[in-house]
């Protein structure tokens, strides 16, 4: 039994959470808003960021770029052909640079900006940043999307998956942050049909299920957030 720290809109958790599921591991989940830097949570990572990893007989494992390697070591040989990196090494730095590109830079370009201006600020006192969202930066962040869902679009086309001819972490990356923008109906699905249909086939998966039962009081999903056949 794994615990998670996490926060049910942070995207990076979300990709955790997708790789755990489909790896079958039982995970309970701990809800935590970073900004409140809490004692106890900054005492497993001082960075205050989520998600991290705790299991029994090793340290807390922060980080999704982390998390993922060591679930990887853990549990990637028992998997199989189920196993989300790949073990060539050509193979596996392309994996890598997917994760890179959606865990870094769609994060800081996209993701992030639009999470919190929308939904963490929501819950931030003046003292963390909270407030209105910031329209320039929501303006910004929304250009940004077209521009990753582009990349997006041309991987799918030219490949099975996003890193190749099999669902990898790469997959998940993408789809665990497109979700939660997606929640909040700001990704647009018609500009893309090749993105689209290629999102399709990862949310139809057993482990996006408990992604998908996540809302916000306040703030209603988009109707393509609950719709599988959108």
């Amino acid at each position: 039994m794994y615990t998670l720290y996490h926060h049910p809109f942070c995207p990076h958790s979300r990709f955790i959470r997708l790789v755990l599921g489909e790896y079958g591991l039982d995970l309970r989940l701990v809800e935590e808003r970073v900004w409140e830097r809490r004692e106890a949570f900054l005492a497993l990572n001082p960075a205050a960021t989520t998600p991290v990893l705790i299991g029994e007989g090793f340290p807390p494992v922060p980080g999704a770029a982390i998390i993922a390697e060591y679930v990887d070591e853990a549990h990637g040989l028992d998997a199989g052909e189920r196993r989300l990196m790949p073990t060539s090494m050509a193979e596996r730095i392309e994996v890598r640079r997917l994760m890179a590109w959606f865990n870094e830079k769609f994060f800081e370009e996209a993701s992030n900006p639009l999470m919190t201006e929308r939904i963490y600020k929501r819950f931030m006192s003046e003292d963390n940043g909270g407030g209105p969202p910031a329209p320039d930066i929501m303006r910004a962040a929304k250009v940004n999307v077209r521009y990753h869902l582009s990349y997006i679009g041309w991987l799918a086309k030219t490949r099975n998956y996003l890193a190749g001819d099999r669902l990898t972490y790469a997959d998940l990356a993408a789809a665990a942050h497109l979700s939660a923008i997606d929640y909040l109906g700001d990704v647009p699905w018609s500009e893309d049909d090749a993105a689209k249909s290629w999102y399709a086939r990862v949310k139809s998966r057993p482990s996006f299920r408990p992604l998908l039962s996540e809302w916000l009081a306040g703030v209603p999903a988009s109707r393509t957030y609950v719709d599988l056949d959108f």
